[in-house]
């Protein structure tokens, strides 16, 4: 890569949503946040406190600017901050060192969330927040601790399912549509980065991937497509 094409790669890549879609999503991500706060204090309360984790922040982003995402979806969601919170709880009582629980806290959570298919980004914010919060956490034991974690995932759940469905052309969660066998392209057409990009405007979604990645996976596609049909018209 060149000089050039290297810095040009620091271009902020535009989100090819209306202007329409990205007020709702901001809207949509503040009124679950404000609805999470006033949940966890009309809770019944104990001796210990019901808090919010500010990492439930990151999450809304996602559930509301991208719901279609594979990072966003319920499994990811609830099972990402919970296991990533017992990572950063079993790293604080095994190791001394903050500094040192933090950074195995977080690689922790990242592995164990890449191993259980439930990736989730701002969950690794909740493994740090139970390092560098131990002493609040301590106090409370570690039940407690992931007891609140849960509430807050198992509630932004429940306002995912309900805001994401009110909103025009939102499903959430995603679903498994029937296979259906895409139409075949003539010969002589091939798809170009500005077709990728009508595409996209088209369907008006955040989608967790750049166009120049959804250049790059159609022409991997292509030539798998293109070397099956080789082989196929090879076999005597």
């Amino acid at each position: 890569m060149d000089s050039r094409s290297f810095f040009a790669s620091f271009k902020p890549h535009p989100l090819q949503t209306s202007t329409a879609e990205k007020l709702r999503s901001g809207i949509a991500g503040g009124l679950a946040i404000l609805l999470l706060t006033l949940a966890l204090q009309y809770l019944p309360q104990t001796g210990l406190p019901l808090l919010i984790v500010a990492s439930m922040a990151a999450s809304a982003t996602l559930l509301y600017a991208t719901p279609h995402s594979p990072l966003s979806q319920p499994w990811n969601l609830v099972g990402g901050h919970i296991v990533s919170a017992l990572a950063g709880l079993a790293c604080s009582a095994l190791i001394p060192e903050p500094a040192l629980a933090a950074g195995a806290a977080v690689g922790l959570a990242i592995l164990l969330m890449q191993f259980l298919n439930c990736l989730h980004p701002p969950s690794a914010a909740t493994a740090l927040m139970m390092v560098l919060g131990s002493s609040q956490f301590h106090v409370m034991q570690w039940q407690w601790a992931l007891l609140i974690v849960a509430i807050n995932a198992g509630i932004s759940l429940l306002l995912a399912l309900a805001i994401n469905n009110l909103l025009p052309g939102r499903r959430y969660p995603m679903h498994a549509l029937p296979v259906q066998a895409p139409p075949k392209p003539a010969p002589f057409i091939a798809l170009e980065e500005r077709d990728l990009k009508w595409a996209l405007e088209r369907m008006d979604s955040a989608i967790d991937v750049s166009e120049e990645d959804l250049a790059e996976i159609y022409k991997l596609a292509l030539q798998s497509a293109q070397a099956r049909t080789g082989s196929r018209h090879a076999t005597p």
